[in-house]
């Protein structure tokens, strides 16, 4: 459209008009300070503002991508009910992901699953009130690539991933392995959903409650 068109709000339409991007997450929790830095920690972002109810976190050109809610009563977090599973942040190449994995690690915030989803090298995290955060770079180096992957017999046979050690992964780029190669999935076979609920990592010690 351009910029001297006006849109016809009269107009039938097949479809809902897209957004142009995803803005933000907000999240709800009784231990606004922790998580304010669990976050700022955990995406080496800065606060935009933030008081003892609200606190804005940004880490890019946007004003701010989470936002934390501080609402007394709120009950600890029933990984078994419905609702929003996880929440995921893209990072640009194999190494950007793990360097952030070991940027993290030297913080004390350790994954909970690493798994090559096909698509995606994925590493998962749990926040401090128990909500799954997932990291991951691309796999293939577009998006029509990544779609035929997923319209695929290996995709249908495990939609799941198969599992990877990211310091062995480390210790495979330090020797000169190629990131396509280290993203490429090794096929398992079919493989069952994990129990998401009841992944822990420290200092999580309750996130697997139920």
């Amino acid at each position: 459209m351009s910029a001297a068109a006006k849109p016809n709000f009269d107009a039938p339409a097949t479809k809902v008009l897209r957004p142009s991007t995803l803005a933000h997450v907000v999240l709800r929790t009784a231990n606004l300070k922790n998580m304010v830095d669990f976050y700022t920690s955990f995406l080496g972002g800065t606060v935009t503002y933030g008081n003892n109810a609200v606190t804005f976190i940004t880490y890019d050109e946007e004003h701010h991508r989470i936002a934390l809610l501080g609402i007394p009563g709120t009950e600890p977090k029933n990984p078994r009910t419905c609702g929003l599973e996880h929440i995921a942040f893209s990072f640009k190449s194999l190494n950007d992901l793990l360097q952030a994995y070991r940027h993290r690690k030297e913080q004390g915030i350790k994954p909970v699953w690493c798994v090559n989803h096909g698509p995606t090298t994925s590493i998962y995290y749990k926040d401090l009130d128990g909500n799954m955060i997932e990291t991951q770079v691309d796999n293939f180096d577009s998006v029509e690539e990544a779609t035929n992957f997923m319209m695929s017999d290996k995709f249908a046979d495990n939609p799941i991933g198969t599992d990877f050690d990211a310091e062995e992964m480390i210790l495979a780029l330090q020797a000169g392995a190629e990131e396509s190669t280290l993203k490429t999935r090794i096929e398992i076979g079919p493989r069952p959903m994990p129990d998401l609920a009841s992944m822990c990592a420290p200092p999580l010690e309750d996130c697997g409650r139920s």
